[in-house]
């Protein structure tokens, strides 16, 4: 539960993969994170993220909901840039310190980013998971927004994503 305190409500970082999304008219962008005091790597964190016990649960129901079926070898393989398609997700973008996610509908981006805590110390590691959903539905006025189920999901997506990000730690 300390973990969960612990991961924050973030600004997004400039030079991000997400960033794109962030100012795209309409869209939805997010971003939390949390400092660990360890060095850990992107494909340290990708595996843990995606192998921890939180998101093990969203990935049987998404084998079982959509028929899109994921391992922990596969994580693995998705983190050391083996891998492009990972469950309901392909890879979008990739650098060496982050991943951008596009889901099968191509509604969602997930993203995941390590950087050295510098303005600390550089034995700490900052660890980012952002999301993006893309607006789709317009407006009379012609603006476009990310529609309703979406918007009413919001409070949900954000106690989840902290929840992942905090599993993801312990995992580390």
């Amino acid at each position: 539960m300390k973990r969960f305190f612990a991961v924050k409500a973030d600004i997004l970082p400039g030079q991000t993969l997400l960033e794109s999304y962030r100012t795209l008219p309409g869209a939805y962008t997010d971003c939390f994170s949390i400092v660990i005091d360890r060095q850990a790597s992107h494909p340290e964190f990708v595996i843990a993220f995606y192998t921890s016990f939180l998101f093990k649960i969203e990935r049987v129901i998404l084998k079982i909901g959509i028929d899109k079926p994921s391992s922990d070898s596969q994580a693995k393989e998705l983190a050391e840039g083996h891998l492009d398609h990972f469950s309901a997700w392909t890879v979008e973008q990739r650098e060496s310190n982050q991943l951008l996610m596009c889901d099968c509908i191509k509604r969602t981006r997930s993203w995941l980013m390590v950087e050295p805590d510098l303005a600390n110390n550089t034995s700490r590691t900052k660890l980012y998971f952002g999301t993006a959903i893309v607006p789709t539905e317009e407006l009379e006025n012609g603006q476009r927004q990310i529609g309703k189920v979406y918007q009413r999901l919001l409070g949900f997506h954000k106690l989840y994503s902290r929840l992942l990000l905090a599993a993801a730690v312990a995992k580390l």
